[in-house]
């Protein structure tokens, strides 16, 4: 019995078959030490007031190829740092971030606009004090790479956004403390 055919069958159905396995999305863990939101809003009509996030974590799955993907990303609304101890808790509060009553504000993404493999939009939703609203972020730079230590592969890169603020709710101190917000976000996530 010659079993050449048969061999070759099964290499074509192998060959076949890892190339689906491929073009299956990948998924990442967001990084924490290696992943931040930032955030810059106009004081007074004069100099731009700007913090951070400090606690933030997430999950992305990116299929490449095909030019789809998801992100989800949690913030700690707690965790807001300008620098200023006395601003946060005025931040942390039910004027501004209302952290007792809405601890978390969500970013999730299930649009992804790409230029051949290059990322260069997240379109989703930003949930806030109870409250969704559209919310694209452009891409400033995205690349990937095989971190040596982890040995495995590492995506990341930087993405801004604008916000009304009023949008969600927070409204205090209107005209003088600024409406927009612009957020800065650095991601790190790390392949699964």
């Amino acid at each position: 019995m010659n079993c050449r055919p048969l061999v070759a069958a099964l290499g074509v159905i192998g060959m076949f078959m890892a190339g689906l396995a491929a073009a299956e999305p990948v998924s990442y863990t967001l990084d924490p030490v290696h992943t931040r939101v930032h955030w810059e809003a106009r004081h007074f009509g004069t100099s731009t007031q700007r913090g951070r996030f400090d606690r933030v974590e997430g999950s992305v799955r990116l299929d490449r190829s095909a030019g789809r993907g998801d992100v989800s990303i949690i913030i700690d609304t707690g965790s807001v740092s300008s620098g200023v101890p006395a601003l946060d808790r005025v931040l942390r509060g039910r004027d501004f971030l209302a952290s007792e009553a809405h601890p978390q504000a969500y970013f999730v993404a299930t649009q992804l606009r790409f230029d051949g493999e290059r990322l260069r939009e997240l379109r989703g939703e930003f949930s806030w004090r109870g409250v969704s609203q559209p919310l694209t972020l452009r891409a400033l730079r995205f690349a990937c790479r095989t971190d040596a230590e982890l040995k495995r592969e590492v995506c990341g890169g930087d993405f801004e956004g604008v916000l009304l603020r009023s949008d969600f709710g927070s409204t205090f101190g209107l005209p003088f403390v600024g409406d927009t917000v612009r957020l800065l976000i650095s991601v790190e996530g790390v392949r699964q």
